[in-house]
């Protein structure tokens, strides 16, 4: 296809306010958190197999927390969890009984996260083909991309189905010399476009092409033929989503407003997360409750940068934070648990950790708490506690009215 039609095809992609550009790529906030947890999340799975402790499942493994926090990344990652589910009949993917190519796992994880440059990890893709490890193929690229956006693609079956109908090539999904392939044709195409060095953007537009909702001629014959009404499903699912998504902003805006309230009436000056300063509640700006700008020049600007996502702090007014509070309405418990680790480890003053989350989530934030690797750290372990939305939303009027410091929110915090 001419540059020319690519070029056209792309203006068509950025124009559908409901395409994986907008919804995942640009307005999601989640997906640049995701980044951290999940090279954080690789790195704890490599320490695992090298002190030879990542145990022979899947379930409840570091890696599960890994490609679970991938998977939360929107349509285009659904069901990256699945290639690396212990198929205990097919004894795939061979890496949870085999120690041999568990620990060569390892090494090359280890290998990407301290990789500077594509042909280092290229050369590990290739080791890692040449051992043949059933059932371990390029589902891994998922992980690699969130290491390296700008090097290396994602990959599933609709991104090569978009790619093969827009490029004209019959790539086939499972075989790392075809995802390399594959991969030259998308930085060379990229480079072009100038839609985004993270490869993300323009690996959204080939999955929009092969799921069948970006009609181009060389896709017809596939969507008319088999594609049209699970088109019409997904474009109902989409919308739905895209409501839903409304609906989730709009009760985590809710909790922080609740929560900026309360800590002002108490005497604290409050924080809310940088990004979320224009969000809207009650027809007014959450930056409206915020600081402008939030006071930790002694912190290096690495950790005040992630310091200043976390959705509420409470600072006293000699400028320490007191507490720390992490929004949890659908995204990852664990992920805030660890923004809020990162908090206490980087301030020299002890602070009380929260996570706020909907009460139906209440056995999913015990069952994260009691992970082995949070109750070995004590001091985490005693600051940390959580909070409902129904009491939270229920009893902060009372709270502003009767409180006078941060103990008001003993009787409706829990611990495990």
């Amino acid at each position: 296809m001419a540059d020319r039609e690519i070029d056209n095809i792309i203006e068509e992609y950025i124009k559908d306010t409901e395409s994986v550009y907008h919804t995942w790529f640009i307005n999601n906030d989640e997906r640049l958190k995701a980044f951290r947890t999940i090279k954080k999340g690789v790195n704890q799975v490599v320490t695992e197999i090298e002190r030879r402790t990542f145990g022979n499942d899947f379930k409840g493994s570091s890696l599960e927390i890994v490609v679970t926090a991938i998977a939360e990344q929107k349509q285009i990652f659904e069901g990256a969890a699945h290639p690396f589910f212990w198929k205990p009949k097919l004894r795939i993917p061979d890496i949870y009984e085999n120690i041999r190519n568990q620990l060569a796992f390892g090494r090359f994880l280890k290998a990407c996260l301290l990789a500077k440059n594509e042909k280092q990890i290229f050369d590990e893709i290739i080791k890692l083909d040449q051992l043949k490890i059933k059932g371990l193929g390029p589902a891994v690229a998922n992980i690699i991309y969130f290491l390296h956006p700008t090097m290396f693609p994602p990959f599933n079956t609709s991104i090569v189905r978009g790619f093969n109908a827009l490029f004209s090539k019959k790539i086939k999904l499972g075989s790392w010399p075809a995802y390399l392939e594959m991969r030259e044709y998308i930085l060379s195409a990229n480079q072009r476009s100038n839609l985004s060095k993270d490869l993300g953007a323009f690996t959204g537009l080939l999955f929009e092409i092969g799921s069948g909702r970006l009609v181009i001629p060389e896709n017809v014959d596939h969507v008319l033929a088999i594609e049209d009404k699970k088109r019409l499903k997904m474009l109902k699912k989409r919308h739905d989503q895209v409501l839903h998504d409304s609906a989730e902003e709009n009760a985590h805006s809710e909790m922080q407003y609740h929560l900026a309230r309360l800590g002002k009436s108490l005497g604290y000056k409050v924080w809310i997360a940088q990004n979320d300063h224009k969000r809207q509640f009650n027809e007014k700006k959450l930056g409206e409750y915020s600081l402008h700008k939030l006071p930790l020049s002694e912190i290096d600007k690495r950790v005040s940068d992630t310091i200043s996502l976390i959705d509420v702090l409470w600072l006293n007014q000699n400028d320490e934070i007191v507490s720390a509070f992490e929004v949890e309405k659908s995204t990852s418990i664990y992920s805030g648990i660890l923004r809020l680790y990162d908090l206490s480890l980087s301030v020299d003053n002890t602070c009380r950790l929260f996570l706020v989350a909907p009460d139906q989530r209440e056995k999913e934030i015990k069952a994260q708490l009691l992970r082995p690797s949070l109750q070995n750290e004590q001091s985490l372990k005693a600051a940390m506690a959580y909070i409902l939305f129904s009491d939270l939303k229920c009893d902060c009027d009372a709270m502003c009215k009767f409180g006078t410091d941060i103990a008001v929110l003993n009787p409706i915090s829990k611990t495990v």
